[in-house]
């Protein structure tokens, strides 16, 4: 647990970086854009090539790519085996990454008119959005790139390049609306803003591939393009992508799906949904994906290996630690959330009443951040094996859920009900997942296991009443001056936080060892972890 514990440090340590200059990002992107026509049309640019980074790059092709390099660096071959696959790979996905590239630029009218036919409602805002998202694409095939050259280093347990690469997109970015702004001077046009966050987007991709080429040097690994040569593994490698990128993806998937009913609602809706989405996005990315990312080539070794009792052990230890961090973190956002939008965001061209609906969506949206974070547990459980298909139909019947939910909530309570939509889908596929797992006896739950979650709620039960109790006292300081937003925040944070690690310890939800590991101490001789 405490090589676990290391590597989800590193990658959630570095995530935490990248997610504060995105949350700096997109607080700038409210006050200077607000929630209008030209803030819409680049968050709907932005979706497009950065959820199918997550659906593909990131998700299919590194849950797939991953245990396969990993197999072939510690098998027989060893490193000369697995240069000779990753070179393989390499040749085909560039390609492939050039020629959908090229297709979808080509069609973006179509495709934006998929996701947002009623945006022609409002004359200039499709022809805007269409604009923007050819700008934005290319950011796909170079963020792809950037996932396989990752993917090399973490499967030799060098996790931090690949987690730090997303920092420069948000500095980028920040770059990027900073230059806008002053283009835009006193013209009040917000379309020189969104064009130039554009182009920026692309200019992001260029600087992250040029880091991870330098890093993957650095580790002494050397790639090499080729003519395009469709191997056994490069084709098995193919199979497995395809179900991967739906079992992987069921998140970025219902991104489309709210995208799609989000454009249909009042002008702004999608903003606020994006907007939203960053808070939930915090702990998700700081736990979710480190755990993720640092559990799938631990597993596949101990699979590979028949150590099924230590791939049990694994999978338990990082259950542990996804619930000890995303419960408190969900209630926390859930009854501050009106606190945390009006000092983040509320301000400039960003209204009160964005804020508002902001912090109901936020609400909704953060009850199913454990289930979003504990499918990363769960989905490697079935991608070490290499079996691709059973999170498609876990994902496919959580999908179908979540578009029939849309189509009776949306219209009776607007972008709110569809955030929760995705909440309970969420969550119905981390149950399916879960009962797949234990039905084949790849993992279960222990009595050990059960009994800390227990104790982690009357913690969390704790932090939330002294919250609650809080929120409405502090509430003339949330929307004050700079200083005011800062110490009544931290006021919460540290209030909320102190009462959960204290309740924890207390009723033996955090207990010695686990504490020791956390604060990277050596644990008493002899403690085991389930």
């Amino acid at each position: 647990m405490s090589s676990l514990i290391k590597n989800v440090g590193t990658i959630g340590g570095l995530t935490m970086v990248s997610r504060v200059f995105g949350f700096a990002r997109d607080m700038l992107l409210a006050r200077v854009l607000g929630a209008g026509l030209a803030a819409d049309a680049f968050q709907l640019a932005f979706t497009l090539p950065n959820t199918f980074r997550r659906l593909f790059a990131e998700g299919a092709f590194s849950v797939a790519f991953v245990p396969m390099y990993s197999r072939a660096l510690h098998g027989e071959g060893g490193e000369e085996e697995a240069a000779k696959f990753a070179d393989d790979v390499l040749s085909i996905f560039l390609w492939v990454l050039l020629i959908f590239s090229a297709i979808m630029m080509i069609v973006m009218p179509g495709i934006v008119w998929l996701l947002a036919r009623d945006f022609q409602e409002v004359p200039g805002k499709f022809d805007l959005a269409v604009f923007l998202s050819r700008l934005t694409f290319p950011y796909l095939g170079l963020i792809s790139l950037v996932a396989m050259l990752s993917g090399l280093l973490n499967a030799r347990s060098r996790f931090a390049p690949g987690a730090l690469a997303p920092v420069l997109l948000n500095i980028v970015l920040i770059a990027g609306i900073t230059v806008g702004w002053w283009l835009r001077g006193d013209s009040h046009d917000d379309r020189i803003v969104a064009t130039a966050l554009a182009v920026s987007v692309s200019l992001a991709g260029v600087a992250q591939l040029a880091y991870l080429i330098r890093a993957v040097r650095r580790a002494g690994l050397r790639l090499h393009w080729r003519l395009p040569k469709l191997t056994p593994e490069v084709r098995k490698l193919g199979m497995l992508i395809l179900p991967a990128t739906f079992g992987a993806g069921i998140y970025q998937i219902s991104q489309f799906v709210d995208t799609f009913f989000a454009t249909s609602l009042p002008q702004g809706s999608l903003t606020l949904l994006k907007l939203a989405d960053r808070l939930n996005q915090m702990p998700l990315g700081i736990v979710g994906i480190a755990l993720g990312t640092a559990i799938l080539p631990m597993l596949s070794r101990h699979i590979h290996s028949g150590d099924a009792a230590e791939a049990q052990r694994l999978q338990g230890n990082a259950f542990e630690i996804a619930t000890l961090l995303t419960l408190p973190a969900a209630a926390a956002l859930a009854i501050c959330a009106p606190a945390f939008v009006t000092a983040f965001f509320v301000g400039g061209r960003f209204t009160d009443a964005d804020g508002a609906i902001m912090a109901q969506i936020v609400a909704a949206l953060v009850a199913g951040l454990p289930a979003y974070v504990i499918v990363k547990i769960l989905n490697p459980g079935f991608f070490a094996r290499e079996d691709m298909r059973t999170p498609v139909w876990t994902a496919l019947a959580a999908l179908i859920v979540n578009i029939a939910i849309n189509l009776y909530v949306v219209e009776r309570y607007g972008i709110v009900g569809l955030a929760g939509a995705t909440a309970v889908s969420a969550s119905l596929n981390c149950i399916l997942l879960y009962a797949v797992l234990h039905r084949r006896g790849w993992f279960h739950f222990t009595a050990k296991l059960a009994g800390k979650i227990a104790r982690q709620l009357v913690a969390v039960a704790a932090m939330s009443a002294l919250l609650w109790w809080m929120m409405p006292m502090m509430a003339p300081w949330y929307g004050g001056g700079v200083f005011d937003r800062i110490w009544s925040l931290a006021a919460l944070v540290g209030a909320g936080g102190a009462v959960f690690f204290a309740a924890a310890f207390l009723v033996g939800a955090l207990d010695k060892d686990l504490v020791a590991m956390l604060t990277r101490r050596r644990a008493k001789p002899g403690a085991t972890e389930e």
